[in-house]
């Protein structure tokens, strides 16, 4: 049984922090703002290529706060060592994990899944260290934070990527999409 293939797509600011140490995305939220009407980046594209979305709990908590639940019935997991209970409004596809992103994966795979969006900083950076991202796309945002919350952390060791594309917004972002060669 193959994996499924692990998609990270996500912004940063320039200097690589995908919100305010509080977890603010303000910054982001004002970048936005400059986009054309009817521009998302590829975002929409990716979603139609997911079969389930992963995300860490700060990521759920974050997207509550929207008001709307923004993905649908696309099959979400909301990792946590903590369990969480799911309001009656949100769909019957929401589920939450504890599992290693490894087992996670596994256990996705048996059900059908063959392909995995993945957001939230921590979520991310377990399944790097796990060697489980297949292609990271990152949108850089033409903002200087200064610190919050970084996209990368602390790994086992050097993680060799291969440059797939690059496309330059005359808005301003820039995005790059990596895959990662599995050893």
């Amino acid at each position: 049984m193959m994996n499924p293939k692990v998609s990270v797509f996500i912004a940063t600011s320039l200097d690589g922090y995908i919100a305010r140490s509080n977890g603010d995305i303000d910054w982001l939220d004002a970048a936005n703002a400059t986009v054309p009407k009817g521009e998302d980046c590829g975002y929409s594209a990716l979603m139609q290529s997911v079969d389930a979305l992963v995300m860490g709990r700060n990521s759920y908590e974050k997207v509550r706060s929207f008001g709307f639940w923004p993905y649908g019935d696309t099959p979400v997991t909301v990792m946590s060592s903590n369990p969480i209970s799911f309001p009656n409004d949100l769909p019957k596809t929401i589920q939450h994990s504890s599992e290693h992103p490894r087992e996670l994966c596994k256990r996705l795979s048996r059900h059908g899944i063959g392909h995995i969006y993945v957001d939230g900083g921590k979520t991310i950076q377990r399944f790097l260290v796990a060697g489980l991202v297949d292609e990271l796309t990152i949108t850089v945002i033409p903002v200087l934070l200064g610190s919050g919350i970084p996209l990368f952390g602390a790994l086992n060791s050097d993680l060799s990527l291969t440059c797939v594309g690059t496309k330059t917004y005359e808005f301003g972002f820039v995005q790059l999409t990596y895959t990662i060669p599995k050893c």
